[in-house]
């Protein structure tokens, strides 16, 4: 198989296009072959093999371009192979890969650094953020409960219903879902408590009354003072892309203040400018004492950033922080290439266009549709719930039959909620209008042809 040029994968037409059927025949094979070496809990969404990528277009080994509108769950947030990122990955690849920021430290790894504290809210001259830098959001989840620790001495971890956050031991505990991460892998990780979280469209409270529920909740089965932080997803991502009522998380961000417990954002999907800000926190009015990032802050190269006040941070000894391959020097020069085609492409407003136009053709499908039970989300960061007719209760069944479909027709979708009740989509900031047109015909026709 000869390997695609840069101009050739920049040249790659911004269209679907169905030439096979999906998966076509070159995809069954290869997915044949994965079935003899590699196992079945690495599982895939789609069996189709990739064989290049551009923008908001997957072409597999058959010649289908598939209209990509998961992002790699997020990671591809300005677009797959972007030309400025591959530019400083490969000029990177070229100078140093490896040396271990803790043995001998490179300028790149503070660039991101400096650009971390840059963005995040609360971050000034006179009061610092300081970052470390890991390669997974499951490892930006670890370490940043393993840094609130240290820094208050107490072992507890609150978290919310429908969270995720990873597939660690430590993380997979704190996911609301036991399976198919947690269930069956032994013994899961204490001194965790989870509490009722904000879900309008199905509990509908106000942000102070689920709160309120919240923090009683906690201080029920936890106890304030032996909690040494509360990890939140400012919109739930694996949950459902859920979001909070209106003040909701400045009311628990006030009560983690007032009892010594540091208040952690996780931001590995929501976060890198995708609901157009560059940390989601900040349309909530909050100025986290932790923030977690990973998925879209490096373009596609594994990175992830754990992002705190100065006096939490500095609280570790030396070498109490750090891992092997945490700020590789490649990942960190295509991390700030993305944060200079955040700021010179003006990809904030980009994503609210994408809010605008995504999201209203949502709405008129939801019209037409009354398995569509709301439409919610910020910026790039979409989703539906399907339901029965006339009722909340969910139905996984349709969501898995309307991907189905799309698949066929050349639209790439991800479900989501715990009860598989939903379909998010998490498209590149720089997906047109047209695509975008393009998806919702084909969501329209999926619809209906699962029957909705």
């Amino acid at each position: 198989m000869s390997e695609a040029t840069p101009q050739q994968v920049s040249a790659i037409p911004q269209e679907r296009l169905v030439a096979t059927e999906i998966p076509g025949p070159r995809s069954q094979e290869l997915h044949a072959r994965r079935q003899a070496v590699v196992p079945p809990g690495v599982h895939s969404v789609l069996p189709v093999y990739i064989e290049r990528a551009h923008d908001s277009i997957l072409v597999d080994v058959d010649g289908n371009q598939i209209i990509d509108v998961c992002g790699g769950i997020g990671v591809t947030t300005i677009g797959h192979t972007d030309d400025a990122v591959v530019a400083a990955a490969t000029e990177q690849l070229n100078k140093v890969t490896h040396t271990l920021f803790t043995m001998t430290p490179y300028e790149p790894y503070v660039q991101v650094a400096e650009h971390l504290a840059k963005h995040v809210p609360g971050s000034t001259e006179a009061a610092p953020y300081k970052t470390l830098l890991m390669n997974s959001g499951a490892e930006a989840v670890e370490n940043g409960v393993k840094i609130a620790r240290k820094f208050t001495g107490r072992p507890g971890v609150a978290v919310l219903e429908h969270a995720y956050h990873g597939r660690t031991m430590l993380t997979s505990s704190m996911n609301h879902k036991g399976a198919p991460y947690a269930m069956g892998y032994g013994p899961r990780a204490g001194d965790i408590y989870r509490a009722p979280n904000s879900y309008p469209l199905h509990d509908g409270l106000s942000g102070a009354e689920a709160a309120a529920r919240t923090i009683a909740h906690l201080e029920k089965t936890a106890g304030a003072e032996d909690l040494a932080c509360l990890v939140v997803e400012p919109i739930q991502g694996e949950g459902g892309f859920i979001v909070p009522a209106d003040g909701y998380l400045p009311a628990l961000a006030e009560w983690c203040k007032a009892n010594g417990i540091v208040f952690i954002a996780d931001e590995v999907q929501a976060g890198m400018a995708r609901s157009g800000s560059v940390f989601s926190i900040e349309q909530f009015g909050v100025q986290p004492d932790i923030v977690l990032s990973a998925k879209g802050i490096a373009g596609g190269l594994p990175l992830a950033g754990i992002t705190g006040r100065a006096e939490i941070m500095d609280k570790s000894m030396p070498g109490g922080l750090g891992g092997t391959f945490g700020g590789n020097p490649v990942s960190c020069a295509a991390a700030v290439a993305v944060f200079e085609q955040i700021e010179e492409q003006g990809l904030l407003g980009e994503a609210k266009r994408i809010e605008a136009t995504f999201g209203g053709g949502l709405r008129e499908l939801q019209a037409k549709h009354p398995v569509i039970a709301e439409v919610r989300g910020k910026g790039a960061m979409l989703a539906i719930e399907l339901t029965k007719p006339g009722t909340l209760e969910p139905d996984a069944a349709l969501t898995d039959r309307v991907i189905a479909e799309a698949a066929k027709r050349g639209v790439l979708l991800l479900g989501t909620g715990i009860y598989n009740q939903g379909i998010r989509f998490l498209p590149s900031l720089k997906m047109s209008d047209e695509l975008i047109e393009d998806v919702l015909t084909v969501i329209d026709e999926s619809l209906t042809a699962a029957g909705a």
